[in-house]
Parts: structure tokens; C-alpha cells; sequence
């Protein structure tokens, strides 16, 4: 299994920009066909933000975000990025890195290993 830790979530303000890490270990990264990017915020289930495929080629957006946030991934150095811009308040969540396997989309369910979540905070 992958072990992950989300790194770089914080406060910031409306139409402000941050960048998300996930660093990943133990079992080969590359392993992990499909990364991607959920939310959780306070009394909703958690969604579907971002995937990212193997070599890149292929990634997958929420409606919500597409044209803000960006995801890419280092298989050279074990991270998964997701950069963030022109956020807003309803972008508030903690974010969550996971990683699954071949064919894995949008579904929380077709990931198998987590990270902890990272707070990010967008101010109005």
C-alpha cells in the first residue's frame, strides 16, 4: 500500500492561488496508475476534484474547478501536485491526496490509499 502526506493547504484569500504536495511512499509510486485529488468540507460527503493517469497524459476535473486547478504528478519524485488558483470560498475543504488503480476515475471507492487531508481555508 501507498502512504501519502498532503502538504501545503493554509488560508488564503478570495482569488488568491496555493499549491498542493502529496508525497507518496512505500510501494512503488508508479505503481498507483491513477492520483487523485478529493475534498471534504464541513457536513458534506466527501468529492471528487481531480485525477491524474500514470504518464499524465489523462486527467479528469470537477466542473467546479476546471480552468482554476491544475494537477500534475513527479513519478521521478513520488508527488502528486495540485495547483489552485482563483479560489473561492466554496473551494474550503480539507483536501485529501489518494491513489488507485488502473481505470479509477471520480469515485472515492476506487481508491485504496489516503492521506490525512491538508486545510485549505479561502477567506471572502
Amino acid at each position: 500500500q501507498v502512504q501519502l502526506v498532503e502538504s501545503g493547504g493554509g488560508l488564503v484569500q478570495a482569488g488568491g492561488s496555493l499549491r498542493l504536495s502529496c508525497a507518496a511512499s512505500g510501494r512503488a509510486f508508479s505503481s498507483s496508475n491513477v492520483m487523485g485529488w478529493f475534498r471534504q468540507a464541513p457536513g458534506k460527503d466527501r468529492g471528487f476534484v481531480a485525477a491524474i493517469s500514470w504518464s499524465g497524459a489523462w486527467t479528469h476535473y470537477a466542473d467546479s474547478v476546471k480552468g482554476r486547478f491544475t494537477i500534475s504528478r513527479d513519478n521521478a519524485k513520488n508527488t502528486v501536485l495540485l495547483q489552485m488558483n482563483s479560489l473561492k470560498p466554496e473551494d474550503t475543504a480539507v483536501y485529501y491526496c489518494a491513489a488507485g488503480a488502473l481505470g479509477a476515475t471520480s469515485a472515492p471507492g476506487q481508491y485504496n490509499s489516503w492521506g490525512q487531508g491538508t486545510q485549505v481555508t479561502v477567506s471572502s
